[in-house]
């Protein structure tokens, strides 16, 4: 499986600031504490799989617990690369994506884009070793709101944003990539709990 990871976290070449994750939004559902819930999510209805992903996500175990993501179910040509998704010959017709926001828990912090960058780092070897074509992980480190930091508006942690691309020849085989793809992060991220 291909993965990359970058950071985010300064403004642009025109000064933008960078997206920042924000762990507290409006409609923010605590699946630490509400796993069941997951399936409720609208996003999980495009991609079932997804709820049970988040529910392994914000289990106990799990190195990190989630705030938001998004589903896309058709992507335009111009918004992947086949080549990116070692994608073979006429498997690149349909394609979809989808985010998730990673946050650490505990003793976990990434408090320096030091320690998030090794652990994106580890993540990719392991994506890397994962024999999936037409499938992507892009891991975008960045700044996030947390409850800690919202009391101090000048403290921000770091968070991951995991972007997952697919691609295959239909509709239907571009869902099982992502879903593939979906399920290696979570074993990945499962994997560094230690």
């Amino acid at each position: 499986m291909e993965a990359d990871w970058e950071f985010e976290t300064g403004p642009d070449a025109a000064g933008l600031a960078a997206p920042v994750i924000e762990t507290r939004w409006a409609g923010f559902v605590d699946l630490q504490r509400e796993p069941a819930r997951a399936k409720e999510l609208p996003e999980t209805a495009q991609l079932p799989e997804l709820a049970g992903a988040l529910a392994r996500l914000n289990a106990p175990f799990s190195p990190v617990w989630t705030s938001k993501c998004d589903v896309w179910t058709s992507l335009k040509t111009g918004d992947f690369d086949p080549d990116e998704l070692d994608a073979p010959p006429g498997c690149a017709a349909h394609a979809m994506g989808c985010y998730i926001d990673l946050l650490p828990r505990g003793d976990r912090q990434w408090l320096q884009p030091e320690r998030a960058a090794d652990d994106c780092k580890e993540l990719c070897r392991i994506l890397g070793a994962v024999r999936l074509r037409c499938g992507r992980a892009d891991l975008v480190i960045r700044h996030a709101l947390t409850i800690s930091s919202a009391s101090d508006p000048d403290s921000r942690n770091l968070g991951i944003t995991a972007y997952l691309t697919s691609c295959g020849a239909s509709q239907a085989e571009a869902k099982q990539a992502l879903q593939a793809a979906l399920a290696a992060l979570v074993d990945a991220l499962v994997a560094t709990r230690s």
